[in-house]
């Protein structure tokens, strides 16, 4: 299979001398790969070194086909259509001049002449053929855009795609599409993400970690298994190699206090004076030639031992895993959380949102709310916890909560991670802001960091901190999309602690993993 992006002996190191990898050779070809790793572990820095966009600081990266490229941020400039994103807008202009009868040569000599019909199939595919082509870009939605930027790379038809977290956004239909997409495509796809269903249709998932990279081959849940026969075998060799090297060190002790007893020995019968001086030169020669060959033999022992310690550690990971208990709720099983009563919402001179909505949560009950984006999720959010008023019905919130969004909008750009939590929880001191900040990561001086300068995981978990570790625990937390922009060990940390709490969830999200991880009972949907 040939490689379209060769990478060799690839090191990087980012401006204040943090090493990201070092040593990094890998290749990727006409087949589907997943790229995963924690935040922070190089994986968009690796896309930029592929694509040229910065130099790495050792190694070499070659590339040998054709790349496109979707991002994970899409901003079409002002005044660009739907045929710019797609990035057909001069082609098609060229056609519309040869069909007008007023094309030049240059235009007769570059027409691409099946390019609409290739617009037409790459926009049925990405589920918008019935857009026009002169739509403005910018009244798409965010899921339409991205997958009108994926339609325009079909329709370009490159040797491999790059997909920086290709469906964070996206509903589960739009997710859905784009997994049909890449399941079809017959050129190379290297995809970062860590939607679970997308890394399912892989066919070799790429890790980076603290260790350098490993390829696994399958998909997302074979890949989960592999991880963990060998993180298991790694461990259980430590252990072995550990105590090899305490029972090595016993032995030399041992040996040494032997021959300590002996040159004991040896030096009585001296002081005693009664044997020949020869025969007692002859035997402190022997023991100081025995003691140095133990000694030597020792030493090789130690350093072979060391050696396969050493060779034993790197084999294992060294990172404290995101780990975190949610203080108990004492939420009673008959108590009514949250109630809505033909509610009905709609925005100024829009059609109705929301309409004649029930819903009743009693207990620690976990419910999801779904739907495609721009049903009215957030919108009932909103209405749930009082910030919106319903035109219609009533609206009953009985107990305290905690809302958790992707955009962890309870932050503030400007303050530091110590002054949000403290402005969050006016009645806990900066103790008790630095231990919960702790709890996810965020020790010490980090504590001081600018909630501006966090990345989107470094953000997420810095508002999980503030939002649900109160003095007073909310007995109600609504999740909006919590794990966007959380690496896979981090969602499953924050499964493992919503599945455990004691309270009631009210849980948006596109990630069906996500949902039955956190236990959910029933579920609402809306826009159906």
């Amino acid at each position: 299979m040939p490689a379209f992006v060769t990478i060799d002996q690839l090191a990087y190191r980012t401006a204040d001398g943090r090493e990201l990898f070092t040593d990094l050779t890998l290749s990727f070809g006409a087949e589907r790969a997943g790229l995963v790793g924690r935040n922070g572990v190089g994986k968009t820095t690796l896309l930029r070194l592929i694509l040229g966009e910065i130099a790495p600081s050792a190694g070499a990266v070659a590339v040998s086909g054709r790349l496109g490229v979707l991002r994970q941020a899409l901003a079409p400039p002002p005044g660009a259509s739907l045929a710019d994103l797609l990035g057909v807008g001069e082609a098609l202009a060229r056609l519309t001049r040869i069909a007008a009868g007023e094309g030049s040569a240059d235009d007769l000599a570059d027409a691409d002449w099946t390019l609409e019909t290739r617009i037409d199939a790459a926009l049925a595919a990405v589920g918008l053929d019935g857009l026009t082509l002169d739509r403005p870009a910018a009244s798409l939605s965010g899921g339409e855009a991205t997958r009108a930027a994926l339609a325009g790379l079909l329709i370009a038809q490159p040797d491999l795609l790059i997909l920086d977290e290709p469906t964070n956004n996206l509903d589960a239909d739009a997710r859905r599409t784009i997994e049909r997409v890449l399941a079809d495509w017959r050129g190379g796809v290297l995809a970062v993400s860590h939607d679970r269903g997308l890394l399912r249709g892989m066919d070799r998932i790429v890790e980076l970690s603290a260790l350098g990279a490993r390829t696994y081959g399958g998909g997302f849940d074979l890949y989960l298994a592999q991880k963990a026969e060998e993180a298991e075998a790694a461990r259980r060799t430590l252990a072995s190699t550990e105590r090899e090297t305490v029972r090595l060190e016993r032995e030399i002790q041992t040996a040494r206090e032997r021959q300590a007893r002996r040159d004991s020995a040896g030096r009585r019968v001296r002081a005693r004076g009664d044997a020949p001086k020869i025969l007692l030169d002859a035997r402190a020669q022997r023991a100081e030639r025995t003691a140095g060959r133990g000694d030597r033999l020792a030493e090789r022992q130690r350093a072979g031992a060391q050696g396969r310690l050493t060779s034993a550690q790197a084999r294992v990971e060294r990172v404290r895993a995101l780990g975190f208990e949610l203080p108990p709720t004492s939420l009673a099983q008959s108590k009514v959380v949250l109630v809505m009563e033909d509610v009905a919402f709609a925005h100024p001179g829009a059609p109705p949102l929301i309409a004649g909505l029930d819903l009743r949560i009693v207990g620690p009950e976990r419910l999801a709310l779904t739907g495609p984006n721009g049903s009215g999720k957030s919108t009932l959010i909103a209405l749930a916890t009082g910030k919106l008023a319903p035109q219609s019905g009533t609206v009953r919130l009985s107990v305290s909560a905690a809302v958790l969004d992707q955009r962890a909008a309870a932050l503030d750009e400007a303050e530091t991670l110590i002054e949000a939590y403290r402005r969050l929880n006016p009645a806990s001191d900066d103790n008790a802001a630095h231990a919960a900040l702790a709890r996810f990561r965020f020790r010490g001086a980090a504590g001081e960091r600018r909630v501006g300068d966090l990345s989107g995981g470094e953000r997420l978990r810095a508002a999980m901190a503030c939002v649900l570790c109160r003095p007073e625990p909310p007995q109600l937390i609504i999740l909006d999309e919590p794990t966007n922009h959380l690496d896979l060990d981090s969602i499953a940390a924050v499964e493992a602690a919503v599945r455990a709490y004691d309270g009631a969830v009210l849980a948006v999200s596109h990630d069906p993993d996500f949902l039955a991880a956190i236990g959910v009972e029933r579920e609402i949907r809306l826009g159906a």
